[in-house]
């Protein structure tokens, strides 16, 4: 029986490509309530896990658990039923339908009636997007774009948000708002499970991390270990 606090947990899961192998044995836990980063350089692998996660890639062997249920071959459609969202990298908006309706898109398994609740959600919490609800979704900035993206995502309700490279290619105070998008998430029990490549910001809103090098974990522990430690600092953090 696995641990009630532990909402995701991966137990030697291994991913491949033919004979090269991108995904290792990774063991990695995210407790409810948590945001947890996993960081490394490109090419590490740090997409390919979430595209596994998210059963986009089919895993070669391993565990994957949700709120202690074996979900290692459930797939995407069932992984969001039971409450897995994610932000994928380059946003994935339907570019050609307005603001409103990919927020829509993000609630077509739901059947309630605070669906229109939750779009004004969503609107609090990235107001630009109100201004915007019947512009398409491809004349909006990269910015607005990223918080379509994430918007669309907690219109399912997630559990647990799955976010890859949210500060890429924004400005920085566009990424800071963000950010604090998911302080303010954390705070309403979302727990999140955070890919990004800037280091020291990944650490510095995270609890936990992972670091992953070469499709391995290499090190893990407290985000504010982790920032001060020497050989994160020399590898990751340009320090």
């Amino acid at each position: 029986m696995k641990d009630k606090t532990t909402i995701l947990s991966l137990e030697k899961l291994n991913f491949g490509y033919g004979q090269i192998k991108a995904l290792k044995d990774i063991d990695l836990e995210v407790k409810k309530g948590e945001i947890v980063a996993l960081i490394g350089a490109n090419g590490a692998g740090k997409t390919t896990l979430l595209r596994v996660l998210s059963s986009l890639e089919k895993m070669q062997d391993g565990k994957i658990y949700f709120k202690g249920e074996d979900i290692s071959r459930f797939d995407s459609t069932k992984k969001v039923r039971l409450g897995i969202a994610q932000v994928p990298e380059g946003r994935g908006l339907f570019n050609i339908l307005s603001v409103e309706d990919n927020l829509l898109m993000g609630a077509y398994l739901r059947s309630d009636d605070e669906i229109r609740e939750d779009i004004e959600y969503i609107y609090n919490l990235f107001p630009v997007l109100k201004e915007k609800k019947d512009h398409y979704a491809g004349t909006l900035s990269g910015g607005q774009q990223q918080m379509l993206s994430v918007g669309r995502a907690l219109m399912s309700r997630p559990d647990l948000l799955l976010l890859d490279e949210p500060s890429m290619g924004l400005a920085p105070i566009i990424v800071e708002d963000i950010f604090e998008v998911l302080e303010s998430l954390r705070k309403k029990g979302v727990t999140i499970f955070l890919v990004e490549q800037n280091a020291f910001l990944a650490l510095e809103i995270s609890d936990r991390a992972y670091v992953l090098e070469n499709g391995e974990i290499v090190m893990s522990g407290d985000s504010k270990e982790l920032i001060n430690d020497d050989r994160v600092k020399e590898a990751y953090l340009g320090v």
